[in-house]
């Protein structure tokens, strides 16, 4: 589609706004852009329609079918009343759960949602404030519900703004349902379509009891209560950094039996601004700084911080001359699952059907963790609605451990069905206390693993490439990987190749075509090095961004060589950023 055409497209669905049963202050707005000399606010505004991606419905909020708005979250939630209503046409009462992050105007469309569904004749439970994602997941399942919606965009810019979508089964929607409600609000063609006056009978408002029955099942994930007794005292600091984390990660801290938890009083401060942080993101160093100064000040030995929804954990631990240093997402994870297979052999709860589960684009060491101590490994795709589809086809046969991704997200134990930042923190607490009573630190104890299983690096890098020409730009990017694959990588030839979207794969030793086995394909593309380098690349399923993922890998004898296969490994990772151009 050329230039003229799309203005020539975007300009008439503009207008149908205009003329629609749209408020005033949307139709201003619309106005505006459409008066514009510059038209890419317009374009960016209605060049498409919202789609489900990795994390459901995400984006800008304002006027537009390309935004969050009443609109945008009012025809999402008609779309999936009117599928839940024909796929459980057969039940008496259909029931569904909402929840809500601390994002300006995350409440309002909480409510919005709530009126829809109770106006197609659905009853809902209300969160009656701002609570975390995993929360939500949890309560659709204990109240027997078919499905639910948690209004959050994650650890996105201010600006934004979503809508996760749950199934009965308390995991994010996947295929058929995500494609068939899609069908369902592409349906819905006008604003009178959908049903915005709510039945206040069908409405009910949930909160502390649910509270309670959740960190009853924290708790219970809990695997050395007796180190925890001794160090309880352990000095904490956790953010919420302005989120849902605060109404539940120090009741479960302190449901386990931590006493020391220190606030960050700034960040304490629930606002969809978030005044004290240019990203509430927990990847990003920035978002921790003032965590980490409050930990210097009061001598505390762990950080702990939580996105807006409370479903991700960013961490700072002490390294050898007692400076924090930040974990990544990959450090956590395999952290959390060495803890995890350890203290389960330690208590004999070990039976050979104990499994995980990774992402494709985590690090490989967690592979080697778990081959080593038996325990069956899992690979799935970006989404923790993928492992959350590996649980419920294992559920009944094998025991889960625990799942997790690079991008800071982990679970430990099925209650919930989604990555879980609150047992996450209570686990992460209850590490520090374990490892002390070993006469070690976190940081002392990753040397360890690393020393045990091989030392490797992880970096991730992306590409922000914003509106429709970013897509445009990303798609390129995608199609050159494919036509041009890389032979060698920073001087290691590539030993295999793998192609999710054909999901085909390519042995370059044994000259073999191999088919990927995942339930669908995906636009990521892996290369294998000889020398152990992993390189990931895919579009972001929820952000204008192309992702790389650089993993490089070596062998250390001592806790001394670390420093060493740090520099290399990092000297290698530049050289590969070099030869990509990123």
């Amino acid at each position: 589609m050329n230039q003229e055409t799309l203005l020539m497209e975007v300009t008439q669905k503009a207008q149908n706004w205009l003329s629609g049963n749209y408020d005033e202050e949307t139709k201003k707005e619309v106005e505006k852009m459409l008066d514009s000399e510059d038209k890419s606010k317009l374009i960016d505004a209605f060049y498409r329609e919202l789609e489900f991606g990795t994390g459901g419905l995400r984006g800008i909020m304002g006027a537009g079918t390309n935004r969050i708005n009443i609109y945008t979250i009012g025809s999402a939630t008609q779309g999936l009343s009117n599928y839940l209503l024909k796929e459980f046409a057969d039940l008496k009462q259909i029931k569904v759960v909402i929840g809500h992050d601390c994002r300006n105007n995350s409440r309002k469309f909480a409510e919005i949602s709530a009126d829809i569904f109770s106006a197609n004749g659905i009853k809902v439970y209300l969160f009656e404030a701002l609570r975390p994602t995993p929360e939500v997941s949890f309560a659709i399942r204990k109240l027997g519900c078919q499905s639910g919606i948690m209004i959050t965009a994650s650890h996105n810019p201010k600006e934004y703004n979503g809508y996760k979508a749950y199934w009965n089964d308390g995991a994010q929607v996947l295929a058929p349902h995500d494609k068939n409600i899609i069908v369902e609000v592409n349906r819905i063609k006008k604003v009178e379509d959908i049903k915005f006056e709510g039945n206040p009978d069908l409405i009910n408002i949930i909160g502390k009891d649910m509270d309670n029955a959740f960190i009853e099942e924290v708790k219970k994930l809990s695997l050395s209560p007796d180190a925890i007794k001794r160090h309880h005292d352990l000095k904490i600091v956790y953010t919420p950094i302005h989120g849902a984390g605060i109404t539940l990660v120090p009741a479960a801290l302190k449901a386990v039996g931590f006493t020391n938890i220190i606030n960050v009083p700034e960040q304490d401060v629930i606002s969809g601004d978030f005044p004290t942080v240019v990203s509430p993101n927990p990847e990003e160093p920035a978002a921790l700084e003032l965590a980490v100064k409050k930990a210097i000040e009061t001598d505390a030995e762990i950080v702990m911080a939580t996105d807006p929804d409370a479903d991700r954990i960013g961490t700072a631990i002490r390294n050898e001359d007692g400076e924090f240093v930040l974990v990544n997402g990959n450090q956590t994870m395999i952290i959390y699952l060495y803890y995890l297979i350890t203290r389960w052999k330690e208590l004999g709860k070990i039976t050979g059907k104990e499994y995980a589960v990774k992402t494709i684009v985590t690090s490989e060491l967690v592979s080697k963790i778990a081959s080593k101590n038996g325990v069956e490994l899992f690979d799935c795709y970006t989404g923790f609605k993928w492992i959350a589809d590996i649980i419920r086809k294992n559920e009944d046969t094998k025991t889960y451990l625990g799942g997790g991704e690079e991008s800071y997200g982990f679970l430990a134990g099925d209650f919930v069905r989604d990555k879980d930042a609150v047992s996450a923190c209570m686990l992460f607490a209850e590490i520090a206390a374990w490892t002390k009573d070993n006469g070690k630190t976190i940081y002392q104890l990753l040397q360890d693993i690393y020393i045990e299983y091989g030392f490797s690096k992880e970096v991730g890098i992306s590409l922000v490439r914003k509106g429709k020409e970013g897509a445009d730009e990303i798609e390129a990017m995608m199609k050159n990987f494919r036509a041009n694959p890389p032979i060698a990588i920073a001087g290691s030839n590539v030993k295999l190749l793998k192609d999710y979207a054909s999901l085909e794969a390519v042995d370059f030793i044994s000259k073999e075509n191999i088919t990927l086995s995942m339930p669908t394909t995906a636009n990521v593309l892996q290369y294998f090095t000889e020398d152990g380098t992993k390189l990931s690349i895919r579009p972001s399923g929820t952000e204008p961004k192309i992702k790389f993922y650089i993993e490089v890998q070596s062998k250390v004898t001592s806790r001394e060589e670390l420093k060493e296969a740090e520099t290399l490994a990092q000297n290698k990772i530049d050289i590969i950023q070099d030869e990509l151009g990123i």
